[in-house]
């Protein structure tokens, strides 16, 4: 064999290498496939808007065998590193127990992303500027799991211990990359 041949498999042998190692770093398939989920709405009917808003601790009663909630906070997502829409609403059901509704979402699909709640604001203090998308592990945040899909309605139960004084936004997070996908302010 040539050297020049050698030189040739050598330099195709690493290209091929990188590329299989981005693909399945980067995954860029996932941008081309939706995720879609409906887990509706919950089946307790929405009784009033607390007072005390995200720290309100207050238990709605229920109205019979009629389970109620209350709303705590809402907002509307905006785009942080890719583009995102829906509305972010958490609410305290009469059973002491909380959740987050995803309603509307639609973002880009990707590896690893999850659903935070976090103490840093919406748009990272700079209404989406660069370099303030990997700001929303930098403080407190509480953890709800991987987000369900990238297109539709979905519910996360926030842990009975989560102390939610101070939080301001909800937050679509991909923790490959540590960037936020789209944010929601709800303070």
């Amino acid at each position: 064999m040539s050297r020049k041949r050698g030189t040739w498999l050598t330099i195709g042998g690493v290209f091929l290498v990188v590329v299989v190692v981005g693909a399945l770093v980067f995954q860029p398939w996932l941008l081309f496939i939706d995720d879609e989920v409906d887990d509706g709405d919950d089946a307790s009917e929405v009784v009033g808007t607390a007072s005390a808003g995200i720290d309100d601790t207050t238990v709605p009663e229920a109205t019979g065998t009629t389970k109620t909630r209350v709303l705590l906070a809402s907002g509307s997502f905006i785009d942080a590193e890719h583009g995102t829409s829906g509305e972010a609403t958490i609410y305290r059901r009469s059973d002491g127990s909380r959740f987050v509704l995803l309603d509307g979402l639609d973002t880009s699909n990707g590896p690893d992303l999850h659903v935070w709640i976090t103490d840093q604001e919406s748009g990272g203090g700079c209404d989406g500027c660069v370099g303030s998308w990997s700001n929303y592990d930098d403080g407190d945040y509480v953890k709800l799991g991987e987000l369900k899909g990238n297109k539709g309605s979905s519910r996360y139960e926030i842990p009975s211990d989560a102390d939610l004084a101070g939080m301001k936004s909800v937050v679509i997070w991909c923790d490959k990359f540590n960037v936020a996908f789209g944010t929601a302010a709800i303070a």
